[in-house]
Protein backbone atom coordinates (compact mmCIF):
# COMPACT_ATOMS: atom_id res chain seq x y z
CA UNK A 1 0.00 0.00 0.00
CA UNK A 2 1.66 3.16 -0.98
CA UNK A 3 0.83 5.45 1.83
CA UNK A 4 2.04 8.65 2.56
CA UNK A 5 1.09 11.55 5.69
CA UNK A 6 1.88 15.26 5.95
CA UNK A 7 5.74 14.57 6.68
CA UNK A 8 6.01 13.36 3.17
CA UNK A 9 4.26 15.69 1.59
CA UNK A 10 5.75 19.29 0.46
CA UNK A 11 3.03 21.91 0.67
CA UNK A 12 4.99 24.53 -1.44
CA UNK A 13 3.22 23.42 -4.52
CA UNK A 14 -0.35 25.19 -3.34
CA UNK A 15 2.15 28.63 -2.46
CA UNK A 16 0.40 31.44 -4.19
CA UNK A 17 -1.62 29.73 -6.16
CA UNK A 18 -5.86 30.23 -6.01
CA UNK A 19 -7.80 27.52 -5.78
CA UNK A 20 -11.62 28.10 -7.43
CA UNK A 21 -13.90 25.87 -5.33
CA UNK A 22 -16.99 24.97 -7.83
CA UNK A 23 -19.97 24.35 -5.64
CA UNK A 24 -21.05 24.68 -1.61
CA UNK A 25 -21.74 21.30 -0.76
CA UNK A 26 -21.38 18.92 1.28
CA UNK A 27 -18.00 18.62 -0.13
CA UNK A 28 -17.40 21.66 -0.88
CA UNK A 29 -18.32 23.71 2.23
CA UNK A 30 -15.73 21.75 4.04
CA UNK A 31 -12.99 21.45 1.51
CA UNK A 32 -13.08 25.36 1.24
CA UNK A 33 -12.81 25.76 5.04
CA UNK A 34 -10.29 23.52 5.55
CA UNK A 35 -8.38 24.82 2.89
CA UNK A 36 -9.02 28.75 4.07
CA UNK A 37 -7.74 27.17 7.96
CA UNK A 38 -4.28 25.98 6.11
CA UNK A 39 -3.44 29.51 4.73
CA UNK A 40 -4.45 28.76 0.80
CA UNK A 41 -6.32 31.21 -1.06
CA UNK A 42 -9.99 29.99 -1.97
CA UNK A 43 -12.60 31.54 -3.57
CA UNK A 44 -15.94 29.85 -3.80
CA UNK A 45 -17.34 29.94 -7.61
CA UNK A 46 -20.96 30.50 -7.29
CA UNK A 47 -23.77 31.22 -9.88
CA UNK A 48 -25.58 34.85 -9.64
CA UNK A 49 -28.72 33.32 -8.17
CA UNK A 50 -27.06 31.07 -5.83
CA UNK A 51 -28.46 30.89 -2.08
CA UNK A 52 -25.27 29.74 -1.30
CA UNK A 53 -23.73 32.78 -1.56
CA UNK A 54 -24.27 34.27 1.82
CA UNK A 55 -23.59 31.36 3.91
CA UNK A 56 -20.08 31.16 1.82
CA UNK A 57 -19.76 34.72 2.53
CA UNK A 58 -20.94 34.36 6.77
CA UNK A 59 -18.00 31.89 6.54
CA UNK A 60 -15.60 34.23 5.53
CA UNK A 61 -14.82 32.87 2.31
CA UNK A 62 -14.78 34.79 -0.52
CA UNK A 63 -17.19 34.37 -4.09
CA UNK A 64 -17.69 34.81 -6.85
CA UNK A 65 -19.39 34.32 -10.30
CA UNK A 66 -18.83 30.83 -11.79
CA UNK A 67 -16.75 31.61 -14.92
CA UNK A 68 -14.84 34.18 -13.18
CA UNK A 69 -13.65 32.66 -10.41
CA UNK A 70 -12.78 29.39 -12.50
CA UNK A 71 -10.10 31.89 -14.63
CA UNK A 72 -8.87 33.42 -11.62
CA UNK A 73 -7.28 29.87 -10.26
CA UNK A 74 -4.57 28.05 -11.09
CA UNK A 75 -6.82 25.23 -9.02
CA UNK A 76 -10.28 24.32 -10.17
CA UNK A 77 -11.53 21.66 -8.04
CA UNK A 78 -15.30 20.44 -9.07
CA UNK A 79 -17.06 19.46 -6.26
CA UNK A 80 -20.58 19.11 -7.65
CA UNK A 81 -23.31 16.19 -8.34
CA UNK A 82 -21.96 13.49 -10.62
CA UNK A 83 -25.48 13.62 -12.49
CA UNK A 84 -24.44 17.85 -13.11
CA UNK A 85 -21.27 17.94 -13.66
CA UNK A 86 -20.73 16.66 -17.56
CA UNK A 87 -23.12 19.99 -18.30
CA UNK A 88 -21.06 22.75 -15.73
CA UNK A 89 -17.38 21.52 -16.88
CA UNK A 90 -18.37 22.42 -20.82
CA UNK A 91 -19.92 25.42 -19.25
CA UNK A 92 -16.83 26.48 -17.60
CA UNK A 93 -14.19 25.21 -19.94
CA UNK A 94 -13.50 27.82 -21.74
CA UNK A 95 -12.43 30.18 -18.45
CA UNK A 96 -9.55 27.71 -17.50
CA UNK A 97 -6.37 28.73 -17.50
CA UNK A 98 -3.61 27.33 -19.91
CA UNK A 99 -2.15 25.04 -17.96
CA UNK A 100 -4.05 24.95 -14.51
CA UNK A 101 -5.33 21.97 -12.62
CA UNK A 102 -8.78 20.30 -12.36
CA UNK A 103 -9.42 17.90 -9.68
CA UNK A 104 -12.21 15.48 -9.06
CA UNK A 105 -13.02 13.99 -5.31
CA UNK A 106 -14.88 11.19 -6.77
CA UNK A 107 -14.19 9.41 -10.11
CA UNK A 108 -17.00 8.95 -12.39
CA UNK A 109 -16.63 11.65 -14.18
CA UNK A 110 -13.38 11.39 -15.44
CA UNK A 111 -13.93 7.17 -15.74
CA UNK A 112 -17.12 7.45 -17.28
CA UNK A 113 -15.66 10.03 -19.57
CA UNK A 114 -19.03 11.87 -18.27
CA UNK A 115 -16.06 15.41 -18.83
CA UNK A 116 -13.22 15.00 -20.87
CA UNK A 117 -11.13 17.89 -20.40
CA UNK A 118 -9.09 19.52 -22.55
CA UNK A 119 -5.47 18.31 -23.25
CA UNK A 120 -3.68 21.00 -21.49
CA UNK A 121 -4.53 20.83 -17.88
CA UNK A 122 -3.55 18.53 -15.17
CA UNK A 123 -6.07 16.12 -13.76
CA UNK A 124 -6.04 14.76 -10.37
CA UNK A 125 -8.15 13.07 -7.89
CA UNK A 126 -8.68 13.53 -3.90
CA UNK A 127 -10.93 11.03 -2.65
CA UNK A 128 -12.08 12.08 1.03
CA UNK A 129 -13.51 8.54 2.14
CA UNK A 130 -16.18 9.86 3.92
CA UNK A 131 -18.61 12.72 4.39
CA UNK A 132 -18.13 17.09 4.22
CA UNK A 133 -18.75 17.09 7.84
CA UNK A 134 -16.74 15.01 9.02
CA UNK A 135 -13.92 16.06 7.11
CA UNK A 136 -14.79 19.75 8.62
CA UNK A 137 -14.78 18.67 12.27
CA UNK A 138 -12.53 16.13 12.05
CA UNK A 139 -9.71 19.31 10.53
CA UNK A 140 -11.50 21.11 13.53
CA UNK A 141 -10.33 18.87 15.97
CA UNK A 142 -6.68 18.27 14.65
CA UNK A 143 -7.10 15.50 12.86
CA UNK A 144 -8.00 13.56 9.42
CA UNK A 145 -9.63 11.62 6.99
CA UNK A 146 -8.02 8.96 5.06
CA UNK A 147 -8.69 9.77 1.06
CA UNK A 148 -7.74 8.00 -2.24
CA UNK A 149 -5.66 10.15 -4.47
CA UNK A 150 -4.70 10.19 -8.34
CA UNK A 151 -3.65 11.64 -11.57
CA UNK A 152 -5.44 10.80 -14.43
CA UNK A 153 -3.38 13.64 -17.02
CA UNK A 154 0.27 15.16 -15.95
CA UNK A 155 0.37 18.11 -18.58
CA UNK A 156 2.89 20.27 -16.33
CA UNK A 157 5.08 17.52 -14.65
CA UNK A 158 3.54 18.71 -11.29
CA UNK A 159 0.02 17.42 -10.59
CA UNK A 160 1.42 14.65 -8.61
CA UNK A 161 2.50 17.46 -6.22
CA UNK A 162 -0.21 18.99 -6.76
CA UNK A 163 -2.47 16.77 -5.74
CA UNK A 164 -0.46 15.50 -2.75
CA UNK A 165 -0.48 18.70 -1.31
CA UNK A 166 -4.24 19.48 -1.96
CA UNK A 167 -4.63 16.34 0.08
CA UNK A 168 -2.49 17.90 2.91
CA UNK A 169 -3.93 20.84 3.06
CA UNK A 170 -7.81 19.89 3.77
CA UNK A 171 -6.63 17.79 6.06
CA UNK A 172 -6.62 14.00 4.65
CA UNK A 173 -2.52 13.96 5.30
CA UNK A 174 -3.03 14.05 8.62
CA UNK A 175 -4.95 10.34 8.61
CA UNK A 176 -3.46 9.30 5.19
CA UNK A 177 -3.36 9.42 1.61
CA UNK A 178 -3.50 6.28 -0.47
CA UNK A 179 -2.93 5.82 -4.15
CA UNK A 180 -5.38 4.70 -6.20
CA UNK A 181 -7.39 5.50 -9.86
CA UNK A 182 -9.94 7.25 -10.74
CA UNK A 183 -11.53 3.86 -11.88
CA UNK A 184 -10.85 1.84 -8.58
CA UNK A 185 -12.38 5.25 -6.89
CA UNK A 186 -15.44 5.06 -8.47
CA UNK A 187 -16.25 1.67 -8.74
CA UNK A 188 -15.51 0.93 -5.09
CA UNK A 189 -17.15 3.86 -4.11
CA UNK A 190 -20.48 3.05 -6.00
CA UNK A 191 -20.44 -0.51 -5.31
CA UNK A 192 -20.13 0.31 -1.43
CA UNK A 193 -23.01 2.41 -1.89
CA UNK A 194 -25.40 -0.03 -3.65
CA UNK A 195 -24.14 -3.55 -2.19
CA UNK A 196 -22.48 -2.97 1.37
CA UNK A 197 -22.72 -0.06 3.77
CA UNK A 198 -25.66 2.82 2.14
CA UNK A 199 -28.02 0.30 0.79
CA UNK A 200 -28.26 -3.34 2.38
CA UNK A 201 -27.88 -2.30 5.52
CA UNK A 202 -30.48 0.36 6.14
CA UNK A 203 -32.43 -2.20 4.38
CA UNK A 204 -31.49 -4.72 6.44
CA UNK A 205 -32.04 -2.54 9.20
CA UNK A 206 -35.62 -1.91 8.30
CA UNK A 207 -36.86 -5.33 7.83
CA UNK A 208 -35.48 -6.45 11.08
CA UNK A 209 -37.77 -3.83 12.49
CA UNK A 210 -40.76 -4.66 10.82
CA UNK A 211 -39.58 -8.22 11.78
CA UNK A 212 -40.01 -7.42 15.25
CA UNK A 213 -43.32 -5.41 15.44
CA UNK A 214 -44.99 -7.73 12.91
CA UNK A 215 -44.14 -10.50 16.06
CA UNK A 216 -45.52 -8.04 18.98
CA UNK A 217 -42.96 -6.48 19.95
CA UNK A 218 -42.86 -2.83 20.82
CA UNK A 219 -42.07 0.03 18.35
CA UNK A 220 -39.42 1.15 20.59
CA UNK A 221 -37.53 -1.56 21.56
CA UNK A 222 -37.33 -2.93 17.75
CA UNK A 223 -35.89 0.14 17.14
CA UNK A 224 -33.29 0.23 19.90
CA UNK A 225 -32.06 -3.74 18.95
CA UNK A 226 -32.23 -3.14 15.41
CA UNK A 227 -31.20 0.77 15.08
CA UNK A 228 -29.68 1.79 17.99
CA UNK A 229 -27.02 -0.51 18.40
CA UNK A 230 -25.27 0.05 14.81
CA UNK A 231 -23.46 3.14 16.14
CA UNK A 232 -21.84 0.35 18.86
CA UNK A 233 -21.21 -1.81 16.05
CA UNK A 234 -19.21 0.95 14.11
CA UNK A 235 -17.44 2.48 17.04
CA UNK A 236 -15.69 -1.37 18.20
CA UNK A 237 -14.76 -2.02 14.58
CA UNK A 238 -12.96 1.44 14.59
CA UNK A 239 -11.49 0.70 17.77
CA UNK A 240 -10.69 -2.85 17.46
CA UNK A 241 -11.03 -3.82 14.34
CA UNK A 242 -13.35 -6.40 12.78
CA UNK A 243 -12.25 -9.47 14.75
CA UNK A 244 -11.82 -6.96 17.83
CA UNK A 245 -15.89 -6.23 17.89
CA UNK A 246 -16.84 -9.81 17.63
CA UNK A 247 -13.90 -10.74 21.02
CA UNK A 248 -15.75 -7.35 22.61
CA UNK A 249 -19.72 -8.99 22.73
CA UNK A 250 -20.96 -11.31 24.94
CA UNK A 251 -20.66 -14.89 24.35
CA UNK A 252 -24.86 -15.18 23.41
CA UNK A 253 -24.01 -12.38 20.87
CA UNK A 254 -20.83 -13.68 19.07
CA UNK A 255 -22.44 -17.02 18.91
CA UNK A 256 -26.08 -15.64 17.63
CA UNK A 257 -23.72 -13.88 15.04
CA UNK A 258 -22.02 -16.52 14.08
CA UNK A 259 -25.31 -18.98 13.67
CA UNK A 260 -27.32 -16.03 12.35
CA UNK A 261 -24.95 -13.85 9.49
CA UNK A 262 -24.25 -16.90 7.21
CA UNK A 263 -27.83 -17.85 7.16
CA UNK A 264 -28.72 -14.61 5.60
CA UNK A 265 -25.78 -12.98 3.95
CA UNK A 266 -25.47 -16.22 1.56
CA UNK A 267 -23.31 -17.54 -1.71
CA UNK A 268 -26.37 -16.05 -3.43
CA UNK A 269 -25.18 -12.60 -1.59
CA UNK A 270 -21.97 -12.49 -3.05
CA UNK A 271 -23.52 -13.63 -6.48
CA UNK A 272 -25.31 -10.41 -6.60
CA UNK A 273 -22.85 -8.50 -5.46
CA UNK A 274 -20.38 -9.75 -8.41
CA UNK A 275 -23.51 -8.85 -10.64
CA UNK A 276 -24.13 -5.27 -9.38
CA UNK A 277 -20.27 -4.83 -9.74
CA UNK A 278 -20.59 -5.99 -13.35
CA UNK A 279 -23.15 -3.09 -13.95
CA UNK A 280 -21.21 -0.65 -12.00
CA UNK A 281 -18.32 -1.33 -14.41
CA UNK A 282 -20.22 -1.40 -17.20
CA UNK A 283 -21.26 2.07 -16.59
CA UNK A 284 -25.24 1.27 -16.39
CA UNK A 285 -25.31 2.98 -13.32
CA UNK A 286 -23.48 6.48 -14.63
CA UNK A 287 -26.49 6.36 -17.01
CA UNK A 288 -29.08 5.72 -14.72
CA UNK A 289 -28.31 8.33 -12.53
CA UNK A 290 -28.33 11.08 -15.30
CA UNK A 291 -31.45 9.49 -15.80
CA UNK A 292 -32.88 9.91 -12.41
CA UNK A 293 -31.70 14.04 -12.63
CA UNK A 294 -33.32 14.79 -16.10
CA UNK A 295 -37.07 12.99 -14.47
CA UNK A 296 -36.64 15.48 -11.89
CA UNK A 297 -35.27 12.87 -9.38
CA UNK A 298 -39.05 11.32 -9.39
CA UNK A 299 -37.99 7.60 -7.79
CA UNK A 300 -35.59 9.55 -5.22
CA UNK A 301 -38.35 11.51 -4.37
CA UNK A 302 -40.60 9.12 -3.79
CA UNK A 303 -38.52 6.97 -1.62
CA UNK A 304 -37.60 9.86 0.56
CA UNK A 305 -41.15 10.52 1.06
CA UNK A 306 -42.39 6.85 1.62
CA UNK A 307 -39.00 6.79 4.66
CA UNK A 308 -40.51 10.17 6.27
CA UNK A 309 -43.60 8.45 6.51
CA UNK A 310 -42.82 5.23 7.95
CA UNK A 311 -43.24 3.61 11.37
CA UNK A 312 -39.61 3.27 11.74
CA UNK A 313 -38.93 7.27 11.53
CA UNK A 314 -42.42 8.01 13.71
CA UNK A 315 -40.08 5.72 16.16
CA UNK A 316 -36.73 7.54 16.07
CA UNK A 317 -39.19 11.20 16.44
CA UNK A 318 -40.51 9.56 19.80
CA UNK A 319 -37.30 8.03 21.04
CA UNK A 320 -35.55 11.64 19.96
CA UNK A 321 -37.93 14.26 21.57
CA UNK A 322 -37.13 15.59 24.75
CA UNK A 323 -38.57 14.89 27.75
CA UNK A 324 -41.46 16.95 28.48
Amino acid sequence: MDLLREEDIDPAPLAGKRIAIVGFGNQGRAQALNLKDSGIEVVVGLRGNSASKFEAQAAGLATDLLDRAVASAEVVMLLIPDEVIGDVYREIEHCLSEGSALGFSHGLAIHFKVVEPRSDLDIFLIAPKGPGSALRSLYQQGEGMYALWSVAHDRSGNARDIALAYGRAIGCARAGLIASSFGEECESDLFNEHAVVWGPIPEIMAMGFDVLVEAGISPEVAYLECVGELKLLAGLIEQRGPAGMREAISNAAELGAFLGGPRLIDESVREKMRKILGEIRAGHFAEELKREEASGYARLEHARTQARSSLMQETFRRLSAPNE
